[in-house]
């Protein structure tokens, strides 16, 4: 018998909006998977997902300054990931710095139409391969 395959959920969390997105470490690709909508909800939603996509680990991306200091987006994302504790066997910090910027650079070489729900989604796939690559 093989070893089940594990699930991934990353998550870039931001005050208005969450990219999510989603790898097995089968395949080791992160894939866009939703952006939520911060509402007060947010938790039950990932919850959900989490049940959905039989997430084993949550990464959270970890933002910080251009000098790898902690910024209160960085407490921001700290407090958010603990309300998560207990959804998933393992949750992780993955460094997201310059992410967003890249999500940006990507989608505007796809040369269509994009949102900033599609940034957030597109980062949490780069924090999640990011994170997957280091394994």
């Amino acid at each position: 018998m093989g070893q089940k395959t594990k699930s991934f959920l990353a998550l870039d969390v931001g005050e208005k909006r969450i990219g999510v997105a989603t790898a097995t470490d089968s395949i080791r690709i992160a894939i866009p998977l939703t952006t939520l909508i911060v509402d007060g909800s947010e938790v039950q939603q990932i919850a959900k997902i989490v049940a959905q996509e039989k997430t084993d680990t949550i990464v959270v991306g970890y933002p910080r300054n251009q000098s790898g200091e902690a910024t209160a987006q960085t407490v921001y994302a700290e407090a958010f990931a603990s309300q998560l504790e207990g959804l998933a066997d393992a949750i992780y910090f993955q460094d997201e710095s310059l992410t967003s910027v890249l999500a940006e650079d990507q989608l505007k070489g796809d040369k269509r139409p994009y949102t900033k729900a599609d940034i957030d989604m597109r980062a949490a796939t780069l924090i999640l391969q990011d994170y997957l690559e280091a394994l």
